[in-house]
C-alpha cells in the first residue's frame, strides 16, 4: 500500500496523512491516532526516501566504530547497547548506519556523515577525557548524544547517558574494606576511557577515606578480555603478600579472575572475594534465580534505549536543551564475596 491509497482509505489529503505520520504538531491528537491506526491495519510502510525528500531527513542514525583491538566497544557490551537502541530507532522508523574506520580517520567519518547528509545524527561511545569528537560534531552542527561522559568541565555541553561509575567502584570498594579486605586489586578497562578513569576515582578514594595503602602492583588497566582477567589474576596470587579481593570492570573480566582461582584451588568468596560490574549482558547473564557474582549492576541494554530517545530528541529539535542521564548502579550480593581471610 503506497500513501495515496491509504490516504483514500481514511478520505484525508496526502499532505495530512503524512504530516500525521512524521509527527507535526499542527495535525490533531484525534488525527494523528486515526491515522496511526489505518498505518498499522492495513501494514503501511512509508517510503524513507520519500519522505527524507519531504522533510530533509534521512531517518537515519550513525555509529562510527574505530577498528583498533585495544577498544572497549569491540566486545558483547557493545552487541547489547546497539540491541537498546534498535528498539528505538525501530519505533521511530530509523535505520543504522555502522561504519567501521581506522582510529586515524574517525574524524573524516563524521565529517563525511556531515559532508554527504547520510545520517540525521549520531552517537559517540567510549568518550575519552577531552574528547576532540565532541567539539568536531558541535562545530559542524551534527546532532549527537555520547555515551558516557568526556570530562566535567564539558558534562553540560552536550546530551549524555553515563553510568555513576565513580560512586559504583566507590561503594564496591568500601563494601570489601567492611568484610576486612585490605589488600585489594582493581582490574580496570583502559584508564585512556572516561568510564574506567571514574571507576579508578572511586576506588582510590574508598581505599583513602578508609586510610589503606594503594599498591599500584595491584591497579591494572587493559582491554577487557577473559585472558586479561586470568593473567592478571595468576600474576597477582603469586605474590607474596597476594590480594584477598579483586573489584574488576567486567562480568567477562570476573570470567578470566574465576578460572585463575580455580587454577590455583581458590573458593571465591572464601578464599578469594570478587565484584565485578555486570552491565546485564544477553549472553553473559550473572546468575538467574539469584546472582552468581557480587556486582555493581547497570544495564548497557537500557543505556542504548535512552541514548537512542535522546538522540531523537536531539534530531526533532536541535535547539532543545541537553539532557544528562546519570544512572545509578545497584550492588548486588551474590556468592563470590566474604569476609577476608585471617591469614
Amino acid at each position: 500500500m503506497n500513501l495515496k491509497e491509504l490516504s483514500a482509505i481514511l478520505k484525508l489529503s496526502q499532505t495530512t496523512v503524512s504530516r500525521a505520520l512524521n509527527g507535526y504538531p499542527e495535525v490533531s491528537e484525534a488525527t494523528r491516532e486515526r491515522v496511526n491506526k489505518a498505518a498499522r491495519d492495513h501494514n503501511y510502510i512509508a517510503n524513507t526516501r520519500a519522505r527524507g525528500l519531504a522533510t530533509g531527513r534521512t531517518h537515519a542514525v550513525g555509529h562510527v566504530i574505530p577498528l583498533s583491538t585495544k577498544h572497549e566497544v569491540v566486545n558483547p557490551v557493545f552487541t547489547d547497547f546497539i540491541a537498546g537502541a534498535s528498539e528505538i530507532y525501530s519505533q521511530e522508523n530509523y535505520d543504522m548506519h555502522l561504519s567501521i574506520v581506522p582510529d586515524t580517520n574517525e574524524e573524516s567519518a563524521y565529517r563525511n556523515f556531515a559532508s554527504k547528509g547520510s545520517v540525521d545524527g549520531v552517537i559517540v561511545h567510549g568518550p575519552v577525557e577531552n574528547d576532540p569528537r565532541i567539539k568536531l560534531l558541535q562545530d559542524i552542527g551534527m546532532p549527537f548524544v555520547v555515551h558516557g561522559r568526556s570530562n566535567a568541565e564539558l558534562d553540560q555541553n552536550y546530551a549524555w547517558v553515563d553510568v555513576n561509575n565513580k560512586r559504583a567502584f566507590e561503594r564496591a570498594t568500601q563494601f570489601l574494606i567492611d568484610l576486612g579486605h585490605e589488600r585489594i586489586a582493581l582490574l580496570n578497562g583502559l584508564e585512556t576511557m572516561d568510564f574506567a578513569m571514574r571507576r579508578r576515582h572511586g576506588y582510590d578514594s574508598a581505599m583513602t577515606a578508609a586510610g589503606l595503602p594503594i599498591n599500584p602492583d595491584f591497579c591494572l588497566s587493559d582491554e577487557m578480555t577473559e585472558e586479561y582477567g586470568f593473567q592478571a589474576t595468576m600474576a597477582l596470587l603469586k605474590a607474596d603478600q597476594p590480594p584477598t579481593a579483586f573489584l574488576v570492570s567486567s562480568i567477562i573480566v570476573g570470567i578470566g579472575v574465576r578460572r585463575a582461582c580455580n587454577e590455583m584451588g581458590l573458593v571465591l568468596g572464601k578464599d578469594v572475594s570478587l565484584i565485578i560490574h555486570d552491565d546485564e549482558l544477553s549472553y553473559f547473564r550473572n546468575g538467574h534465580a539469584e546472582p552468581v557474582y557480587t556486582a555493581t549492576r547497570s544495564s548497557v541494554r537500557f543505556a542504548g534505549r535512552t541514548c537512542a530517545e535522546l538522540l531523537m530528541e536531539q534530531i526533532s529539535d536541535p535547539d532543545c536543551a541537553h539532557r544528562h542521564v546519570l544512572l545509578e548502579a545497584e550492588l548486588i550480593i551474590g556468592n563470590t564475596t566474604g569476609p577476608a581471610p585471617k591469614s
